[in-house]
């Protein structure tokens, strides 16, 4: 697929900007003919007075769809050229590259067409042709069960509660069972969660993938199995059904959940990432990077914030039912010992905390160590390289987040923000010949991860087994 693009990248090279170089592993953008909607990558100059908080105050002024936020780059998301034109950031004098992004047309689901597990085969991990495509929840929920009817011993289902619109979510515990003796310890636990924002459809799509690593013979390639024999997982692949089915029926780039947030709301859901109940605030508004001392519009807007905004935070901490019941499900967990939230994009393994740039976890050091560990273990796969560091520096400072509420409240030690691929090529479009080699990076940083906890941090990246070589990289 990248081959076809070369010679257009070849041309792009001519076109980068200054600015893009800062920005660790950047990818090149691709221009599509196909037609749709623009995103704009705006490096942040602060010598010509447009800092990264100033491109994101004319972002929210324009009202328009802020992707991700970097250091010294903004990236936005229009949904036309025109749209791009009519706002104040077509006056913004800094440099920026645009790529085209194509809006895919979506038919709504019909359960006529569920595809049976039997034609993925699930039995092997190498063979099966389930993770060549993105796919609907309807076909999530069947590889779910049928993970359960294929490995009874190891795999179980749970529903945790059920969505604002009513969905069940569904959970798997993917153990060998627990302890035979009252003298063994509890299993360790470790939970592994995919896209919070409906958009990020590459996160989910790599939770499920990695469920399939763990039930996988150890003989193949990038299984997982071996880890059971420490390990108890636990993986919600969906943490936001409302969401996501509305970004396969209606709209593919939609970020929150879907529920009704008051009788005379003009708009519907909050963003879940910022209703978590540590250190929740009502008034966050759009991403922002000043320090703590610093108080701006942004940060702290006097009417409270806008619910048609993406990052609306809710009216109060766990008022999204669907987080709610995903902390209710961790309390009942014993032994847990790392959570991951898979997201998208940046190539970033990010630790607490989101909300403050100033407080420092007590476990900052092992938290960072097992951090770099871990993306050498995702560049010893196919070459990927990732940054780590707190959340609030290598995104933004946000109240609410999981990753804070589960090392704070929840006393998980090693909870992690995995933003998975790309570095704005593709954002959130992500093309689904790249879910394989996303999943099988991811899953040899979990091994390095699980590795560390249990003293053997060097075990995945010594094992050459598990190195792809160069002439099959993606990147």
């Amino acid at each position: 697929m990248l081959c076809l693009y070369a010679f257009a990248v070849c041309l792009l090279q001519l076109c980068l900007v200054r600015g893009l170089s800062v920005v660790p592993a950047e990818q090149q953008p691709l221009e599509s003919l196909a037609g749709g909607g623009t995103l704009k990558r705006f490096a942040a100059d602060p010598l010509s007075g447009w800092d990264v908080d100033h491109i994101l105050q004319s972002a929210e002024e324009a009202n328009a769809d802020v992707w991700n936020v970097g250091p010294s780059h903004v990236d936005i998301y229009f949904p036309s050229h025109i749209d791009y034109l009519v706002s104040p950031l077509s006056l913004v004098d800094v440099p920026h590259v645009t790529t085209s992004i194509p809006r895919p047309h979506i038919e709504p689901s019909s359960s006529e067409f569920i595809t049976t597990g039997a034609s993925w085969n699930l039995t092997s991990l190498s063979n099966t042709t389930y993770h060549s495509a993105y796919h609907p929840l309807y076909e999530i929920e069947g590889f779910m069960q049928e993970l359960e009817s294929l490995y009874p011993d190891i795999v179980q289902l749970a529903c945790i509660g059920h969505s604002a619109e009513g969905r069940e979510m569904l959970a798997m515990k993917i153990s060998k069972g627990t302890p035979s003796s009252k003298n063994q310890k509890t299993q360790a636990g470790v939970v592994i969660a995919g896209a919070q924002h409906a958009r990020e459809w590459i996160a989910t799509s790599t939770a499920l993938y990695i469920a399939h690593a763990l039930v996988s013979d150890a003989s193949e390639p990038f299984a997982m199995s071996t880890l059971l024999e420490s390990y108890d997982f636990y993986i919600i692949p969906v943490p936001n059904p409302d969401g996501y089915v509305y970004t396969w029926e209606r709209d593919r780039f939609w970020y929150k959940n879907r529920q009704i947030i008051g009788p005379n709301e003009k708009c519907v859901g909050l963003d879940m990432n910022r209703n978590w109940g540590h250190k929740w605030k009502a008034k966050a508004r759009s991403p922002q990077g000043q320090a703590d001392s610093e108080l701006s519009k942004l940060d702290a807007p006097s009417k409270g914030t806008d619910p048609c905004t993406h990052w609306y935070p809710g009216h109060r901490p766990f008022e999204s039912p669907e987080g709610n019941n995903i902390a209710n499900y961790i309390t009942t967990l014993p032994g847990l010992r790392a959570y991951i939230d898979l997201r998208s994009y940046g190539q970033m393994v990010s630790t607490p905390f989101s909300y403050s740039c100033k407080k420092v976890p007590k476990d900052a050091e092992d938290q960072i160590e097992a951090a770099l560990g871990a993306i050498r273990a995702i560049k010893a796969i196919h070459g990927t390289v990732f940054t780590t560091g707190r959340l609030c520096r290598s995104l933004y400072k946000a109240g609410g987040n999981v990753i804070d509420w589960m090392y704070a409240k929840a006393g998980i030690k090693f909870a992690y923000a995995v933003h998975l691929r790309d570095t704005g090529t593709y954002g959130f479009s992500l093309p689904p010949e790249w879910i394989r080699p996303v999943g099988e990076e991811t899953a040899n940083m979990i091994r390095f991860i699980a590795g560390f906890i249990r003293g053997k941090p060097c075990e995945c990246l010594a094992d050459q087994s598990y190195r792809v070589p160069e002439a099959s990289s993606t990147v």
